[in-house]
């Protein structure tokens, strides 16, 4: 039997518009009331978290940034925490500076930014259909290197990197692999999401990269809270739809893809449900558990 599913929450729970359709809360709610731990396993920060997790009722854990870290709900503290240095962001702030390509960092509880545009921009979209104490919270900073430079406070779970063209994103992901003790995620896909003007949809498109800190992945943040619930890896199910989700479905006793994953989680899979169009969350759910 099945005692804990890791869920990610972009292109898997969420359907294109950022929303969990009530039938997929409702499946969640099920699994749930049969013993069966449901946590959210996303690369988006806390509070952005904190929301979708009440609204499916998942209340114990859920794990931020990739794997950056491990949230406790009840006790509303960070059990798990391997964040970016200060240092290490400054480094590849710099190189994005340099070559004019857009980035974003990821804090515990905030999303900076230079511009509303790319990722940022789909957030504050999905922002005016919440309430303000359930928004993703965004800074917009237009020297977000000094800003950075001078502010010791804040931890970074990650760097988002985004630009609309492939030859100048290889580029500085080529530039970026050459930086010691961060791990680069490969993406080679665009990243297609769709907003709403009015009566208007509009497509957001780009291609992106996420960087960790070394050794940061949502399986190793899974191995550690499973260590600390008693649970083998044979009893865990992983959902997901994408590379950042690669380990933790390659590990799981069953690893779950997403119809219209990129093709890699599809080949390591032990099962693919059907698009989060399709509610594949709640399907999955609803055979396995």
């Amino acid at each position: 039997m099945y005692k804990l599913v890791a869920v990610d929450l972009d292109g898997t729970m969420l359907n294109q518009y950022g929303i969990v359709t009530q039938n997929t809360k409702n499946t969640i709610k099920r699994t749930i009331e049969k013993g069966i731990d449901v946590i959210i396993a996303s690369g988006r920060p806390i509070d952005s978290i904190k929301t979708i997790a009440k609204e499916i009722g998942s209340e114990k854990y859920f794990i931020a940034g990739n794997g950056a870290l491990i949230y406790d709900i009840p006790k509303e503290q960070i059990i798990y925490d391997k964040q970016l240095s200060k240092q290490k962001v400054l480094e590849i702030m710099k190189i994005c500076e340099e070559n004019s390509i857009s980035y974003n960092l990821y804090t515990k509880e905030t999303i900076l930014a230079k511009a509303l545009k790319y990722n940022v921009l789909y957030y504050q979209k999905e922002n005016l259909k919440k309430q303000e104490n359930e928004q993703t919270k965004i800074s917009i900073i237009k020297n977000l290197y000094e800003y950075v430079e001078k502010n010791d406070e804040n931890k970074y779970l990650k760097i988002t990197i985004c630009d609309d063209n492939k030859s100048i994103f290889q580029s500085i992901i080529k530039k970026l692999r050459k930086v010691d003790e961060i791990e680069v995620l490969d993406v080679s896909h665009m990243s297609r999401k769709t907003i709403k003007q009015g009566t208007e949809e509009i497509n957001i498109e780009y291609y992106y990269t996420e960087i960790t800190s070394k050794n940061v992945d949502k399986w190793e943040a899974i191995k550690y809270l499973s260590q600390k619930l008693g649970i083998n890896s044979e009893e865990i199910i992983a959902i997901g739809d994408n590379i950042n989700d690669k380990k933790m479905i390659e590990e799981a006793g069953m690893g779950i893809a997403m119809g219209g994953s990129t093709p890699v989680i599809t080949q390591v899979a032990n099962y693919v449900t059907t698009s989060n169009e399709e509610e594949g969350v709640a399907k999955a759910l609803e055979k396995f558990c």
